[in-house]
């Protein structure tokens, strides 16, 4: 039985194996081959959109600088006034210092006679000059003149195969020194587009088409000066063009018959802002092609290599299957039997052991190993769940609420600077008035960024305070000012105790207004209806044992005769429920936290304002009676006495608690 055993078990393994491998390893080759195909795919596309945006970007940065240094030139005193002979050597010296211009010419403005021109009697296309000032104010000579741009039609440079040329006629008026109107200056301009069919690089040919569907540019010379509609493939061209003139968006298409043969072609386009003139400006599509088979270069070689691997694999599987039907069918067996039976196995009994595989027999030693401490691990590893359970709920509603704090402000700021950056503002008012929201929301920004930067250096205690002896009427009247605008947006009523005389505690000034600021916006925030009073009263020492009781132990016994000022910030806001009030001091801890609340926050400014009051040897408490009846926070500091009164301050200190606990 053990050897017929064996041998159907060394049959099976081989025959399931098999028919269950050989299947898996022609799909994984599937598979492998067509996500790298999609791979490779997707990345021609990212590199062919890419290529298209910098051959947009460097089309518009050739064209400006070919107007800057027309019209530089067209200010040249010896054009101005010079004699045919020396305007003929200028424009000879300009061309030969620009390699793009093939041809520059001074025409007459009135006449149309030819001054100049380095290409002989050769005509260039005709310029619009009609926008043209004819006259110019002798004020304006350090302005730069207009300028017009048409394709060049006639007389155009020569173009090679499978390789873009844009040409271009490029003009701009020439006044003499009193003002007047007198030459038109052109040139004839062939701008040769950076092009690179390497499989590994994907920059592409280049196609340019204007917003008259007019081919500018090609790779196949004959093709330039016709339109969309002469395309084998116009309906794909139509929805690039729609996409670049419409949409003004990115992106990329298959092209069929565009060498005018069976190819596919992949084109990345890119919308292109060309002004024509000063008061026209034209958007162009941009365009870089290459062959599919150009884009998918490199999956010949992986169709190879994956063939081999699966080749091998399969002799592999094989010789590994005989091996392995041999050496694990008994030892498996065995084990197997030992573990059907581990219920009911008397505590001496032992996995069966000394087989001939190491690992096996390791295996055997284990599972004993293993059986012992099942029952031990049992108890821990459902404290480990839960506490990991509770851990994890935990960061994802404070990851859910940090991406949704940080992301309202963020989008708001980039639609605000995007609107006045695309020019949608109609005056300089709404201008600013979307700048004001976009500071507004990045200072809401940092303080989301603030707060997490100080929680996190509470935590690893490396926040250190500047203690100084302050006055607490100047911090409250510096918060409540800060929070002025937004108390009278919303209609609420604010009361503040008059305070006549110092009240001298010792704080960090600008940590103890970060404290007051978050307290009163959290006021604010929460009430909707009613008015926000702040409250500050001196206490004997004697009538505080839960604040000296509860401080830090550094300082305790340094302020433990001391009074004490609480400052009181109550609210007629929503309240809130008893249970939830403890846990409001822990980080990231909220009554709401979902990213649908209707009150934005943290959880963060109730938890550092917690360990900044402590930090300073004070102490803050929340009570709220329920939810409609409002909020109570409560800001207990030790009051410090100047060194300088000595005294006489101590004894105003007593008289301000004994006028505090008399008006109460």
């Amino acid at each position: 039985m053990t050897m017929l055993g064996q041998s159907s078990f060394r049959r099976i393994l081989l025959l399931r194996i098999l028919l269950l491998s050989i299947p898996i390893l022609f799909l994984g080759m599937a598979v492998t081959f067509r996500k790298a195909r999609t791979s490779l795919l997707s990345t021609a596309r990212l590199n062919l959109e890419q290529s298209a945006i910098r051959k947009a970007e460097m089309l518009q940065t050739s064209i400006q600088s070919l107007q800057t240094t027309l019209a530089v030139t067209s200010q040249a005193s010896a054009l101005k006034a010079g004699s045919p002979t020396t305007i003929q050597s200028y424009l000879t010296q300009i061309e030969n210092q620009l390699p793009s211009v093939h041809c520059l010419q001074l025409r007459d403005f009135s006449t149309q006679n030819l001054v100049a021109s380095t290409c002989g009697d050769r005509l260039l296309d005709f310029l619009p000059t009609q926008s043209w000032s004819l006259k110019r104010n002798p004020s304006e000579s350090n302005q730069l003149p207009p300028f017009a741009i048409v394709p060049n039609r006639f007389n155009s440079p020569e173009q090679k195969d499978m390789m873009s040329l844009l040409n271009l006629v490029i003009g701009t008026p020439v006044y003499s020194p009193e003002g007047q109107l007198k030459y038109t200056l052109a040139a004839q301009v062939s701008l040769r587009q950076t092009e690179d069919v390497n499989p590994w690089l994907l920059q592409g040919y280049t196609i340019l088409v204007n917003d008259d569907r007019m081919i500018l540019a090609h790779p196949m010379p004959g093709r330039v000066g016709t339109t969309i509609a002469q395309e084998p493939d116009r309906d794909r061209f139509e929805d690039i063009l729609t996409n670049v003139f419409q949409r003004e968006t990115t992106g990329t298409r298959h092209l069929f018959g565009l060498a005018n043969d069976s190819h596919e072609w992949l084109a990345g386009f890119s919308p292109v802002t060309v002004k024509l003139s000063n008061s026209n400006t034209s958007i162009w599509a941009v365009m870089a092609v290459t062959r599919m088979d150009s884009a998918l270069q490199g999956l010949e070689e992986i169709t190879q290599i994956l063939l081999i691997l699966t080749v091998g694999l399969l002799a592999a599987h094989l010789l590994a299957m005989l091996y392995m039907a041999r050496d694990l069918a008994l030892p498996i067996e065995q084990l197997g039997k030992y573990a059907m039976r581990i219920h009911k196995r008397d505590r001496l009994e032992r996995a069966p052991k000394n087989f001939r595989v190491r690992e096996l027999n390791h295996l055997a030693e284990v599972l004993d190993n293993m059986v012992g401490r099942l029952e031990e691990r049992a108890k821990e590893l459902e404290h480990a769940w839960q506490e990991a359970e509770a851990a994890n709920k935990l960061k994802s509603q404070f990851l859910a609420t940090t991406s949704h704090e940080l992301r309202t402000p963020l989008n708001a700021i980039i639609g605000c600077i995007r609107l006045v950056k695309d020019g949608c503002c109609d005056t300089r008012e709404e201008e600013v008035e979307f700048l004001e929201q976009a500071d507004k929301a990045a200072i809401h920004l940092l303080k989301i960024i603030n707060d997490l930067l100080d929680i996190q250096r509470i935590e690893e205690e490396k926040l250190t305070l500047t203690i100084k002896t302050i006055d607490l009427r100047q911090i409250i009247r510096e918060a409540v000012h800060l929070q002025a605008v937004p108390i009278q947006q919303k209609g609420l009523t604010l009361t503040v105790t008059d305070l006549p005389e110092p009240i001298w505690v010792q704080a960090d000034p600008d940590r103890l207004k970060q404290v007051l600021i978050n307290v009163i916006y959290n006021a604010i925030k929460f009430t909707d209806q009613g008015g926000i009073t702040i409250e500050t009263r001196i206490h004997p020492a004697a009538d505080l044992p839960t604040y000296q009781a509860q401080q830090n132990g550094h300082r305790a016994s340094d302020t433990a005769a001391q009074p004490w000022v609480v400052v009181a910030v109550r609210d007629t806001g929503i309240g809130i429920d008893p249970s939830q009030q403890q846990k409001l001091f822990r980080p990231f801890v909220m009554v709401d936290g979902s990213t649908t609340r209707k009150f934005e926050g943290t959880g963060l400014g109730l938890a550092i304002s917690r360990n900044l009051v402590e930090m300073m040897s004070g102490q803050i408490t929340l009570h709220s009676a329920g939810l409609g009846q409002g909020t109570t926070v409560k800001i207990a500091l030790p009051i410090a006495i100047p060194a300088v009164n000595g005294a006489s301050a101590q004894e105003n200190v007593s008289e301000a608690a004994e006028r505090s606990m008399i008006g109460s």
